[in-house]
């Protein structure tokens, strides 16, 4: 219910005390962290807040108090020593309780358990929820294992899988700024993301020192120094030898790994598993050194890679786990067996070798299935594992943003239920770099449609072809966390997992918070109605990978999407929407129709433009920078949409007339790509307003000016279009 709070309340001159305590053991960093974001949301209320030690509870007359503990380190007696002996506690679940009108207390199952208390009463405080009566979250997460996905581009010589876009340039240094980490984890835990997985080919080079292998280990950062219109890397993902590099940061690999033990430390306290995942067979960084090679003959790469692994692990043991992918760089060798094995050899009998030094370690693995059979899997590595092995599988392709139930596990779910492995599910957000995305029922649904806990291992949300590191395109917000940007997005996919039943109600709360300015239930679903563009066209017109679909720019690594594409394109898989050649020849017609789809687009467009209309409280005569960029990016989509809608009419008009000769047919497929024309300039004009060109990764340049060339051209293909042989 939300109710006025009973802060605001004191601040407004009620008889309240004008002094509220925080307890907490200050040791344990995880409650620390939480008391102290429970302490300044306080203040911000205006409440003069004391930050006390749990030893020195003891309650007293006037004064309003709040306990964070675990439940074996409460006070013995008194107030705070409320009953919980009858409650079963998650190790994240927690419970509050308030044993008098003045005393709050947070009981966590653990530290994390009490640490997501804290940050729920300081959520509450800020939005203006009560907090007495509120009994907490006993059982944790709804999802065991909430993750982020990260390209983590290292050095120039050590680059993530694909750094040839501008957002691995921009963010090589960053990557090496704990300020940057700092934010970065303190907000997945806001977030309640519990498990982080960084993405690298290849990182040992900039991570550990090897003694059989003393030179590989690479002191300093060096980036590359190129314009943004040369190509970067080679068509294996390596930078290209004609690439200048320079030294950006001077620092030892033992400065390196300090940093490094920083980092992973601070995700530590922040209740967050940390995973290194890598492909193979990739060495950067190793060029012309003890005969190492990416040859999967290569004995001595071998040799290297389990020392590397071994090094990895004693040298950071604030790492939960490894991943790695065998077969992206195997190509001569198509022996599933074969790959398997070398696999067991390096990084397997690596983790077994850390072992014999630490034998009470769990080094849980992530073992990709891109490109491997699970038999060959289980027969090869896992029998032999010593530890919990899961898999990992793309499960919306690239696409997270286009149906709450993609059909593309559903083989794979099956062979799970039958051996007992469990896969984590990677959910890739290669649809929408720039601008921000926003739909709390898209996520929930999606959420509870992942497959049952008992085949799974968790989830991690990200990008193969974009490095969420620091924004660079933003004309007025360059250098802001991207985390902190799409700080919505990001929300959603950590707190719906942790809790899938948050309501409309709390998003409101939290909108308005965030945006005193505006009207949070006209935001709320101005930002809803715009986020289901995209997923609306992925379902009818689809590509399973980045470099061959990108909505934001209608194009993918070689060409622009024309309107014959549309025509002659597929539908996404189980998504239950016709083709527009199956449309038009009348086939499949239970499905959702592409005009039907055109139809929602437009009603999207509608929807959200109506409500970013109503979206603001004009008390000042302006909005805030922030809530005028994102209503900018409602405002955008929206016409991306009618981009689309036009275009998807325009599409089935040529195909009507290509097919059938009627010349009325091609007129007004003329008609609606001359639309489409008018929308996507709208979309230019407002996109452009706020971001800089950018290359991509996987899709050339998204240059939303640059690209309209390519949409009028639409109008000639519609005029120049002829019928199919045999058309009636």
């Amino acid at each position: 219910m939300f109710t006025p709070n009973t802060y605001l309340r004191c601040k407004r001159g009620s008889t309240m005390s004008s002094v509220t305590r925080v307890y907490c053991d200050r040791s344990v960093e995880p409650i620390a962290f939480a008391a102290r974001e429970l302490a300044t949301a306080l203040r911000e209320t205006g409440q003069a807040v004391e930050e006390r030690p749990l030893d020195e509870f003891e309650a007293e007359d006037g004064a309003t108090e709040f306990l964070l503990s675990e439940a074996g380190d409460l006070p013995a007696s008194g107030p705070a020593n409320v009953a919980i002996a009858d409650a079963s506690l998650d190790s994240e679940g927690f419970l509050v309780r308030s044993p008098t009108e003045s005393t709050h207390v947070v009981v966590g199952g653990g530290d994390a358990g009490t640490m997501y208390g804290g940050l729920e009463l300081a959520e509450r405080v800020r939005i203006g929820w009560d907090v007495a009566g509120y009994e907490g979250a006993p059982d944790g997460g709804d999802r065991e294992r909430r993750g982020l996905k990260l390209n983590f581009p290292l050095d120039a010589r050590t680059p993530s899988y694909d750094d040839s876009g501008d957002a691995a340039a921009f963010n090589y240094e960053t990557m090496w700024e704990f300020e940057f980490w700092r934010e970065y984890l303190d907000a997945m835990a806001r977030h309640r993301y519990n498990a982080l997985t960084l993405w690298i080919k290849h990182p040992f080079p900039s991570l550990v020192e090897v003694p059989e292998y003393p030179d590989v280990a690479l002191d300093d950062v060096y980036v590359p120094r190129v314009p943004g219109d040369v190509e970067r890397q080679t068509p294996t993902h390596r930078i290209a030898p004609e690439v200048p590099i320079e030294m950006a940061i001077e620092m030892p690999i033992e400065e390196k790994i300090a940093f490094w033990r920083r980092v992973f430390g601070h995700a530590r306290d922040r209740g967050i598993d940390v995973y290194l995942v890598t492909w193979n067979v990739c060495i950067d960084g190793t060029d012309g050194k003890y005969g190492i090679t990416n040859e999967v003959d290569n004995d001595t790469t071998v040799d290297y890679l389990r020392r590397s692994v071994r090094e990895l692990l004693l040298t950071y043991p604030e790492l939960t786990g490894i991943g790695t992918t065998a077969g992206e760089n195997m190509a001569d060798c198509e022996d599933e067996a074969a790959r398997e094995n070398w696999l067991w050899r390096s990084y397997g009998r690596g983790v077994v070798d850390a072992k014999a030094e630490q034998p009470d370690r769990t080094v849980r693995f992530i073992h990709r299935v891109h490109r491997t059979d699970l038999s060959a899997i289980e027969r090869e590595f896992v029998s032999n594992y010593p530890g919990p092995v899961a898999l990992s599988h793309k499960y919306a392709r690239a696409h997270v943003y286009s149906s709450p139930s993609p059909p593309f596990a559903d083989d794979l779910v099956s062979e799970l239920e039958t051996t007992g492995f469990e896969s984590w599910w990677n959910l890739r957000n290669d649809d929408a770099y720039a601008v921000r995305w926003g739909d709390p029922d898209y996520v929930r649904e999606f959420l509870v449609e992942l497959p049952s806990e008992d085949v799974t291992a968790g989830y991690h949300y990200g990008s193969d072809g974009y490095v969420w590191g620091r924004t660079f395109a933003d004309i007025r917000d360059e250098g802001r966390l991207e985390l902190e940007k799409h700080w919505y997005a990001f929300l959603l996919w950590g707190r719906l997992g942790y809790d899938g039943g948050l309501s409309r109600e709390r998003f409101t709360a939290i909108l308005s918070d965030r945006f005193p300015d505006a009207n949070a239930e006209r935001l709320y679903d101005a930002w809803q109605s715009a986020s289901r563009v995209v997923p609306a066209v992925n379902r009818v017109h689809w590509r399973d990978w980045d470099y061959l679909w990108y909505p934001e720019g209608c194009q993918d690594a070689e060409k622009f999407h024309s309107v014959r594409d549309f025509a002659e394109g597929d539908p996404m898989p189980g998504a239950g929407v016709q083709s527009i050649q199956e449309f038009v020849a009348g086939d499949a017609p239970d499905l959702t129709s592409p005009v039907e789809i055109a139809e929602q687009l437009d009603r999207h467009a509608d929807d959200a433009l109506d409500a970013a209309a109503d979206s603001t409280v004009d008390v000042r005569g302006q909005t805030s920078r922030e809530l005028g960029a994102t209503l900018d990016d409602v405002r955008a989509v929206a016409c991306l949409g009618r981009y689309y809608a036009a275009k998807i009419r325009g599409a089935v008009a040529l195909r009507r007339y290509e097919t059938g000769g009627d010349e009325a047919q091609r007129d007004q497929a003329v008609e609606s790509v001359e639309a489409s024309v008018s929308h996507w300039e709208e979309y230019a004009r407002i996109a452009s307003s706020n971001y800089r060109p950018q290359k991509l990764a996987r899709a050339q340049w998204l240059n939303w000016w640059g690209l309209s060339e390519d949409v009028r051209r639409d109008v000639e293909i519609a005029k120049n279009a002829t019928p199919e042989a045999g058309a009636k």
